[in-house]
């Protein structure tokens, strides 16, 4: 079997286990719908501050989305672990560097697509709702590309976490903290807090919603296309270290 085969073979069982497991489902869709009930919420209660963007109010929730999609990025391979029915999977596919690109092309599209689809609808429903005039437009289209990679980014670092971690409740507390993690302790590393808060995809996130926060030179922070590529190369660099593990521990 040619690895371009096997490659295709595991995708396809990620794809048919990512729709049968509860979990992974009713947390996928949680993802999904939460950005544009924070649109709805913030367009009905007229909560936005005048200097917010449109998008970035229209996001509100996008930060509890994308630990949602990191959550479900840990259950794909945790639950397995927990469950037993990883075995079955490394006895249909042996290699375990095709299980885990399997499984991290999977989440990485799915969330990507669906924070893309998603997060536009909040926009477009909080353009809607919103009084006209009031709040910058702002540049959406780049910055939902952006965020939707955030989101996909997110969901791989689960993915690794997961792979570290095994266990289905310690690799969701885990990876929620490795999120929140960075923002919350960036400012006690004075001269480097730019870079340690960079680190954070929650705080990318956030500045790729606000046309305030979109510039290189922010004080305190790296703007937000830096702080994408610096986060998507650590998760990269998490994810290679954990397949290391994976296939040493699994040998």
């Amino acid at each position: 079997m040619t690895t371009l085969t096997l490659g295709s073979q595991a995708l396809s069982y990620e794809w048919i286990k990512f729709r049968s497991v509860r979990s992974t489902v009713w947390t996928t869709v949680a993802t999904a719908v939460l950005p544009l009930l924070g649109a709805v919420f913030v367009a009905a209660t007229g909560s936005l501050q005048p200097d917010d963007t449109v998008l970035g109010g229209s996001l509100t929730l996008s930060v509890v989305a994308q630990m949602l999609a990191a959550v479900v990025g840990a259950l794909v391979i945790s639950g397995e672990y927990s469950s037993g029915t990883i075995r079955t999977t490394f006895a249909a596919v042996p290699r375990r560097s095709t299980v885990f690109a399997a499984k991290a092309t999977l989440v990485a599209a799915v969330m990507y697509v669906l924070a893309l689809l998603s997060c536009s609808a909040a926009y477009l429903a909080g353009d809607a709702m919103l009084p006209e005039g009031r709040y910058a437009q702002g540049d959406p289209l780049p910055a939902l590309f952006g965020i939707a990679a955030s989101f996909a980014v997110a969901a791989v670092l689960g993915l690794a976490v997961g792979t570290l971690v095994r266990h289905s409740a310690g690799a969701v507390t885990t990876v929620i903290g490795v999120l929140l993690l960075p923002s919350l302790f960036g400012p006690l590393f004075g001269n480097a807090e730019r870079w340690i808060a960079g680190l954070s995809p929650t705080a990318t996130l956030e500045k790729l919603t606000q046309t305030s926060d979109a510039t290189a030179d922010t004080v305190g922070s790296l703007g937000p296309w830096p702080s994408l590529l610096l986060v998507a190369a650590c998760t990269t660099a998490l994810a290679l270290a954990a397949l290391v593990l994976l296939r040493r521990r699994d040998a």
